[in-house]
């Protein structure tokens, strides 16, 4: 089965410890930072569209861009009723277009991890250049491969009263990519229906993504820890990536 095919339904459940608010606060320190006021906004990958409408609340305009339609149809029952609603649009990141420009683009939660193949990353990255505006800036985070390799081997759960979700970790060298089995029971009156899903995250290192970002025209390229404006620590899970388009270094 897809991936967030059957998990769409519960995902906002399961996922109730992600602090969404801190994530944006994060985007929001690099904006000053680097000086930039976005008037609008696209969120790739945007899942159930929890970052979609924390931006749209700060008064942007914001296109929320995913590939799963089942995410989107749950991100869109999440907006009825907030003005200036996002505008949700099925696509794959690696042919994202837009029928406008953008001042900045997210990526939140690892999701560019989920492009398995380099190609197609490269191909993504080169496509979300585009949509920018002249000025704008990519935000975006990964899981270190440090923290993907780590996740061989082991079994992980998560439940709630009417879901329960156990999934096991695997990382194979050749491929560099860690798949994670997800068996997933949802209750259904008083019956459970069981799914199974096979999610998969591409080990991107540091540097792969700075040039790949460098090969797509990006400039000011900065690599943070994780919700930190300080570089990176050693064994850090998560790193967060900025960079401009026509911005000198």
């Amino acid at each position: 089965m897809d991936a967030y095919h059957a998990l769409a339904a519960s995902y906002d459940r399961l996922t109730n410890d992600v602090d969404y608010l801190k994530t944006v606060d994060f985007y929001k320190q690099i904006l000053q930072k680097e000086g930039v006021s976005p008037r609008t906004a696209v969120d790739l990958a945007c899942g159930t569209g929890s970052v979609a409408l924390l931006l749209a609340r700060e008064g942007i305009s914001v296109t929320a861009v995913d590939l799963s339609e089942e995410m989107l149809t749950v991100a869109q029952m999440k907006a009825q009723g907030l003005a200036g609603q996002p505008t949700f649009i099925r696509q794959p990141l690696q042919w994202l277009h837009l029928p406008r420009g953008v001042d900045l683009a997210v990526c939140a939660l690892d999701s560019l991890d989920y492009i398995t193949n380099p190609a197609d990353c490269l191909q993504a990255i080169k496509r979300v250049y585009r949509v920018l505006n002249p000025g704008g800036i990519f935000i975006f985070d990964v899981n270190t491969p440090e923290k993907l390799r780590a996740m061989d081997g082991q079994v992980f759960l998560d439940e709630d009263d009417d879901v329960y979700c156990v999934w096991r970790g695997a990382f194979d060298e050749d491929t560099n990519i860690c798949s994670y089995g997800m068996d997933l029971f949802q209750r259904q009156g008083d019956l459970w229906q069981r799914s199974f899903e096979e999610h998969q995250e591409y080990a991107y290192s540091r540097e792969q993504l700075t040039e790949f970002l460098k090969d797509a025209g990006f400039t000011r390229i900065r690599v943070y820890g994780d919700c930190t404006l300080q570089p990176p620590k050693a064994g850090e899970q998560r790193i967060y990536f900025s960079a401009r388009k026509g911005i000198r270094k």
